[in-house]
């Protein structure tokens, strides 16, 4: 097995990490302290991005995550989930939460590049997306929401409301998951793109949160909102046969990136833990048996091989989604391992690093605290393990809940 970064995407890790130790980590405390400020220093770093994405074939950034593109004849293809999960791996590095306010690179993107047809993907290019899922009564149940959207015309109106949207009030659109009719249940779910500015959306509140300060993450309701049916994702039919699976395609993309974030803050936290404990006096001998080095030491090598096992899961998820295999297993495992793993590492290394390790004067306590969103959302540890036995059961959501 090679398990090497292919040649093709090494000046982009490259880049990613310079980005993140130079422009990521300096702005990082300035905008914890600043809940809701708008990170106006990612502007530049945004425009350089689609600039980037303007010309050349192989996209990066959250709008390439997408299983399209991929032909049969291929055998192995590396394309945009890897690159895009390679670069998002070595932006969290710097910030989890700086990579979220980034505009145009929200998981809003990555459901346009999963689910939209081509015409909409020319269309939305360019465009800020955000995603609303979570409402008020259903969090990781995503087959419970609530929210309607009945055709009128040439539009579909929605109504409902939606909870912890990221960038939800700042980005140009928000994606919006809605049911065309509750009866037929998960099959009836779509996703929308609904503008901002458009009349009857609004946001109604901001939340506080434990980490990812600098990205906003909002409640926005939906009262009798006109959306042009023009902006329904992908198939407008409701296929029964086919269940939910059509809009649940976008987790398949969705997921691994979020894997990757784990992974990125994980290493953060591994990195900084390991210079601090060497400034202490360890000497890390990977010849030794651990019963024959510290506790420090031995617990470091622990979480090393633990970050591994989810950075090897994660990168095979987004590579099979290159290569358009069902990937919704290894998705989910990813996800709940690396989520996992990211909690368990920063909180872990804050420990080995003392009375360091929780002061501000290091950025290992926020770290911590980013890490314990990249276990909740986008589907939970436990809605994950659920995901992983059903599929090695082979049972239906109805049957193992």
């Amino acid at each position: 097995m090679n398990l090497e970064i292919p040649k093709k995407f090494r000046g982009l890790s490259h880049q990613a990490h310079q980005v993140a130790q130079q422009y990521f980590r300096p702005l990082s405390r300035k905008y914890d302290k600043a809940e809701h400020a708008y990170p106006r220093e990612l502007d530049l770093l945004a425009a350089l991005l689609d600039g980037m994405n303007a010309g050349s074939p192989e996209a990066v950034g959250a709008g390439s995550a997408s299983k399209r593109g991929a032909g049969a004849e291929e055998v192995v293809r590396n394309g945009g989930n890897l690159s895009a999960l390679l670069g998002v791996m070595e932006l969290c590095w710097g910030d989890v939460g700086l990579l979220l306010a980034m505009p145009r690179q929200g998981l809003g993107n990555a459901a346009i590049a999963a689910v939209a047809n081509e015409e909409q993907l020319v269309r939305l290019r360019g465009t800020w997306a955000a995603m609303a899922i979570t409402e008020p009564g259903c969090g990781s149940d995503s087959a419970a929401i609530r929210t309607t959207a009945v055709k009128d015309g040439d539009h579909y109106v929605l109504n409902g409301e939606k909870i912890f949207v990221t960038s939800g009030e700042r980005a140009d659109a928000v994606v919006v998951w809605a049911s065309l009719d509750r009866s037929l249940g998960r099959a009836a779910i779509k996703s929308f793109v609904v503008e901002k500015g458009t009349p009857g959306m609004t946001v109604t509140r901001l939340e506080k949160k434990l980490g990812i300060k600098a990205s906003d993450t909002a409640s926005i309701s939906f009262n009798d909102c006109r959306v042009p049916a023009a902006n329904l994702l992908g198939n407008a039919e409701i296929d029964v046969q086919k269940g939910f699976a059509g809009v649940m395609e976008t987790f398949d993309n969705t997921r691994p990136l979020v894997a990757g974030m784990a992974v990125g803050v994980a290493k953060a936290a591994l990195d900084r833990t390991r210079e601090l404990l060497s400034k202490a006096g360890c000497r890390f001998d990977y010849r030794k048996p651990l019963l024959a080095v510290s506790h420090a030491e031995a617990t470091l090598y622990r979480l090393e091989a633990e970050w591994e096992a989810a950075r090897l899961l994660t990168l095979k998820a987004a590579w099979m989604a290159d290569n358009r295999l069902p990937n919704s297993k290894e998705a989910s495992i990813a996800k709940a391992k690396a989520g996992r793993v990211a909690n368990e590492i920063t909180l872990k290394c804050v420990e080995l690093a003392g009375a360091l390790g929780y002061g501000e004067d290091e950025l290992l306590e926020k770290w911590a605290r980013d890490s314990k969103i990249l276990d909740i959302f986008e589907g939970t540890q436990q809605i994950q393990l659920l995901i992983v036995a059903r599929r090695l059961l082979g049972k239906s959501s109805s049957e193992l809940k």
